[in-house]
This record gives structure tokens, sequence and C-alpha cells, in this order.
């Protein structure tokens, strides 16, 4: 059974995150915390939210005890009071936290709390993965909020870290996206046999994980059909709305979603009866033919792991060959599990299924092409305008009609 922990709150600012106007997305300045156990005294993930128009998903950091005493955490998340206190009972039973890692170059969502949150750790050493970067100017990481005499670059070597013992880690290498950098970097705790990932990897799950379900308005905010609507609180409308959610967020807009004209939308609004600020004054741009089901069915895989489409087609096709090499390396991993930063956790996988995750760079994309054509014309239309760079081309191994690669 698994273990979930909650703090009974003694302030409403054991919820707080003060800093939400840095990245203004749901819940902006308060964020509940859930811990969840996920082996016995060794590795704990901690949940938040985050979203926006209530398209919101977990976002998870993961904190493994280390063999010598003492904590690892992996990809922080807002340092609010009742995070920060769940924090200090593991400390309390497990030593204290020693190394903080910043798995990302791109994830604002992810980079922005780590400066906080190292904050409350004074003797942690913050590593980061390499070429970071910032938008608009690209500033120095000791201006980004990190603490300067105690961050370092993770080392090319990863048997040079001073937890190589127990973690290894692969870096993925940085894609150009013109604006910026895309790169993560995949963890192994070889003793629990678990991998670490922050985006390349999903599993979505056919029922909302528990951190949505304290305050389920979002998830019955989009089990509506119409915005006149007004969903009964019950298990399958939770389920609806999360299946829903997931759609939008991974897919923008499959083809099992229409958007009505933005007139008809605004007169709509103004007959709900409901036009509180809460219900973004009955504004429901969605409309959602009756196979969606379907759709969400096939974008789920049975809960495999999978590479969000988004990731597929606008980020990771730039460079396949350095994706599927950093794939292949990571699969040679023995592990068991996969605790990703977002969506379901932990994953049932090992290195095969990994593996198979990025066939889609190979031409073997499991995914519908209608519900991938929405994603692939906002590419086309960055590329085309110099936006992003071009996806690879058939004159240097070439993308398929799905996307993956056409041998020469």
């Amino acid at each position: 059974m698994k273990k979930f922990s909650f703090l009974k709150p003694s302030h409403s600012n054991d919820f707080a995150w003060p800093y939400w106007l840095i990245v203004p997305i749901y819940p902006y300045g308060e964020r509940r915390t859930i811990r969840q156990e996920i082996e016995k005294d060794t590795i704990w993930t901690f949940e938040q939210l985050q979203g926006i128009f209530y398209v919101v998903v977990p976002i998870r950091m993961t904190v493994i005890k280390l063999d010598g005493g003492g904590l690892l955490v992996y990809a922080p998340v807002a340092p609010t009071h009742e995070c920060i206190n769940l924090m200090r009972q593991l400390e309390a039973r497990h030593g204290e936290v020693k190394y903080i890692i910043l798995p990302t170059i791109s994830g604002i969502e992810h980079k922005v709390f780590v400066g906080p949150f190292a904050r409350f750790f004074p003797s942690a050493e913050v590593f980061i993965a390499p070429d970071q970067w910032s938008f608009p100017l690209n500033l120095p990481v000791s201006w980004l909020g990190l603490p300067p005499k105690r961050t370092h670059v993770l080392p090319d070597d990863p048997a040079t870290s001073p937890f190589a013992g127990e973690l290894g880690y692969d870096i993925l290498p940085a894609i150009d996206l013109n604006l910026g950098d895309f790169s993560e970097v995949a963890f192994f705790h070889r003793a629990s046999r678990t991998l670490l990932v922050t985006d390349t990897i999903v599993s979505v799950p056919d029922y909302p994980p528990p951190i949505l379900e304290i305050d389920p308005y979002p998830l019955l905010f989009h089990a509506k059909d119409t915005p006149f609507d007004s969903p009964a609180d019950t298990p399958e409308n939770r389920r609806k709305g999360w299946q829903r959610i997931c759609l939008f967020s991974l897919y923008f807009q499959p083809h099992s979603l229409g958007v009505p004209r933005w007139q008809q939308v605004f007169a709509n609004a103004f007959q709900v009866k409901d036009r509180s600020k809460k219900n973004y004054f009955g504004l429901y741009p969605f409309q959602w033919s009756l196979d969606w089901p379907d759709t969400f069915n096939s974008l789920r895989n049975d809960g495999r792991p999978i590479v969000a489409p988004i990731l597929q087609t606008l980020i990771l096709n730039r460079t396949p060959e350095r994706v599927l090499a950093w794939a292949e390396r990571v699969s040679m991993w023995d592990f068991q599990r996969i605790i990703p930063c977002h969506f379901a956790a932990p994953v049932t996988a090992n290195g095969e299924s990994f593996k198979k995750a990025f066939s889609f760079l190979e031409d073997n994309n499991y995914l519908p092409r209608e519900d991938l054509a929405y994603i692939r014309g906002v590419d086309k239309f960055l590329y085309s305008w110099k936006i992003i760079p071009p996806p690879v081309t058939s004159d240097s191994h070439g993308i398929g009609e799905n996307g993956g690669l056409i041998d020469k």
C-alpha cells in the first residue's frame, strides 16, 4: 500500500509560495505538498501542482537516503513551510541534506525552486546540469539565485562526483533550440535500481494523482461538456476531468478537441450562472468530441513509459542520433522503476521499455498522426520563421512521415 504524508496546517502560510510571480502559473501563491515513500527508509517523492487554465499536473522532486547517512534531493519543488517541515522529518531520521541536484537547463518550473530550496539547507552542495542559460538575458549562474560558493556543475565524468559510489548519471547533450538549449540529466540509484528523469519520460495514469484530489475543482472544471455544466463531485467525473487534462497538456489540441469560435465562447460566458473569477468568468473554450476517451487510451498506452508528444515534435527530433545514443546508454543500467518529475510515479520499467519510448525517432511512432497534427503545425510555423531550428531532414538521416528517422 502506498504511504502518503501530509501535514495538518497550523497556519495558512504553511502552503505559501511568495515568489510565484517569477513563474505565474496555477496554483500561484499557495502550494500543497504530498510526500510519498517509494522504498522504505530509502526513497521519497514530494509532489506539488502546476498548470495553466486548470490544466494541472504534478511536479515532483525525489529524495534518496545515502548509505553513509544524509540525503540527496533531485529536482527541488517549492520550499513552502509544509514542504520544508516534511523534509525536516526525514532529516531527523536519516541525516541532513548533503546534495541538491538541478538536472535540467531549460525547465524554468524546476530551476526557479533550486535557489530558494538551497537556502533552507546551508550545508548542502548544489550540483547543476552543464550549459545553464536564462532568457531574455543569459545571466551568470550566481545571478539566478543559486548559492555561488556551493554550486558546482556536474562533472563530465560521473565517477568523479562525490556521490559516485551510489549514483551514476548520464547527461543528454544540449540540443540547440535557438532561444536556448534543452538538456537533462538521468540519475541511476544502484541500490534500489531506480532511474530518475526530469521531462523526457512520462507515464500517463488512468486516474488523477493524489495531489489533484486535495482540491478537485480543476478536475471538475474539465469534466464539463459545455460551459453551462456543473458536474457533481464524483470519482468518475474526477477521472473524466483528469483524462482531458492529460490530452490538453500533452497534445495541446488532439483531433478530438475542438475550439469554438471565440465570439461564441464570450457569448456563452455571459449566459453562464457562475461568472466568478474561480470559474474563469464563465469562459470555457473546449469542445470535446464523443471519441475523446479513445484518444486518451491511445495516448496512455497502458501506462507504459512514453516521450511526451510535445518533446517528440518540437525538441528531441532536432538531434535524433544524439538522443538515441543517450537513450541507449541509459537503457544499459539495470533499473526496475522510473521516477519522472511529472505525471505518474513510480513507473515499473526497465532499460528495454525506456529505450522503446524513443523509437519514434526511428519512424516507429504509435501515436495517431491526426493527434499530432496540431503540434506539427506549430512546429512548422516556428521553424519556418526561424524561431527554432528545423527538425532533422532526409539529407542528414531525415524524419519520416511519423517524425522518425529515415535511413539513407
